[in-house]
């Protein structure tokens, strides 16, 4: 249990790290903006506590709206994933789900980048939805929004390989 812990404690502190002080300040063509800090929340255990998550998900947001100086956004979009995280799971992995058999941080199937699309597109759409706040600038949300999220997953996607377990 406390190998658990001590491992997401860490994940959460390299990926805020990693995204405060490289991520922010990237900004391609004024549309593509990387979040891989999200990634903490993607890879969270599933069969962990779910109030546990929901607080992680708060402090990580919480954490990126300070650095970044926006008002909240970073933890309405962090709270929004956690919550819907376990519809996700479902609707990705249908059984398996139920049996709680899911490592994400194995080889990248076509279950677990469905589910890797969906968590950050809702995350991204969420952000840059709450950061416009209005109606008239939706083609540009939308671009935003695909943009950064293919961006983003490609980063996640590079992660999780960098940080997969070696089997022997």
């Amino acid at each position: 249990m406390n190998n658990v812990l001590f491992i997401n404690t860490f994940r959460f502190l390299l990926l805020l790290a990693v995204q405060i002080i490289i991520f922010n300040n990237m900004n391609f063509l004024g549309y593509i903006s990387p979040f891989p800090y999200v990634l903490f929340i993607i890879l969270y255990p599933v069969n962990s506590n779910k109030f546990g998550l929901l607080l992680a998900s708060f402090l990580l947001g919480l954490t990126m709206d300070v650095f970044s100086n926006s008002g909240g956004i970073h933890t309405a979009a962090c709270l929004i994933l956690a919550y819907y995280r376990p519809y996700l799971f479902k609707f990705s992995f249908g059984l398996s789900y139920e049996y709680q058999t899911i490592k994400l941080n194995d080889v990248i199937t076509p279950e677990r980048f469905s589910f890797i699309l969906f968590s950050v597109l809702i995350h991204h759409f969420v952000l840059f939805i709450l950061e416009a706040f209005q109606f008239s600038f939706f083609w540009d949300i939308l671009i935003r929004t695909v943009l950064s999220t293919v961006f983003t997953i490609i980063l996640c996607i590079i992660i999780i390989y960098l940080i997969k377990p070696n089997r022997r």
